[in-house]
């Protein structure tokens, strides 16, 4: 319901990844207002009335974006044959960006601290707080790799689910910029030694 009482004319999760979309493609400055209303399909009014700005929406995006993340990393966590094997595959699907047929978007967490340089210190914390996550899921992972005996036991498990998560970001910079395939394995097979 509004805030007059009528039902909404629209679904809101589907108007937040319709934004999302837009602000993971261009960045945030370069969305306009008008470039948003258009790809949700809203009026102007009812884009107010429901996400009462252009700085809230996006605040919305990202959470939106931290939740889908974590919820995709973790079920391919649960479901994979070993932790260890979700980290790598994890890694692959990242190389895989590199020879795809689209235009490669990055991170939106980390296209948005790119943009914003920590001077919106309530985005900066969301950020912050979406990484955290992401980390959290990849201690997990490195931990009950050890449990399962793929990876040695001195493994700092926070230590290398930071370094894990910093490097998906770098590739993905990497792969935004238009680095090759065989640049990205190579990467990849290097980065993957913290593990052995």
């Amino acid at each position: 319901m509004n805030k007059i009482g009528r039902p909404l004319e629209f679904n809101p999760e589907l108007a937040v990844k319709s934004a999302m979309e837009l602000f993971w493609r261009n960045g945030y400055e370069a969305t306009s207002l008008q470039n948003l209303i258009s790809s949700m399909h809203l009026s102007k009014s009812s884009f107010y009335q429901t996400f009462h700005s252009k700085h809230a929406l996006f605040q919305r995006c990202i959470q939106s974006y931290q939740s889908m993340l974590a919820d995709s990393f973790l079920q391919q966590l649960n479901t994979a044959p070993s932790s260890k094997f979700f980290i790598t595959s994890v890694f692959q699907n990242i190389a895989d960006e590199a020879a795809g047929s689209t235009v490669p978007k990055g991170c939106l967490l980390m296209n948005t601290a790119n943009e914003f340089s920590q001077n919106d210190p309530e985005i900066s914390k969301m950020v912050l707080s979406s990484i955290e996550s992401l980390i959290n899921i990849f201690e997990l992972a490195v931990t009950q790799s050890q449990q399962q005996g793929e990876i040695p036991i001195d493994k700092n498990p926070r230590s290398t689910a930071v370094y894990l998560v910093s490097s998906i970001s770098g590739l993905r910079n990497m792969i935004k910029a238009g680095a090759e395939r065989k640049t990205v394995d190579d990467i990849i097979l290097l980065t993957l030694t913290v593990l052995e």
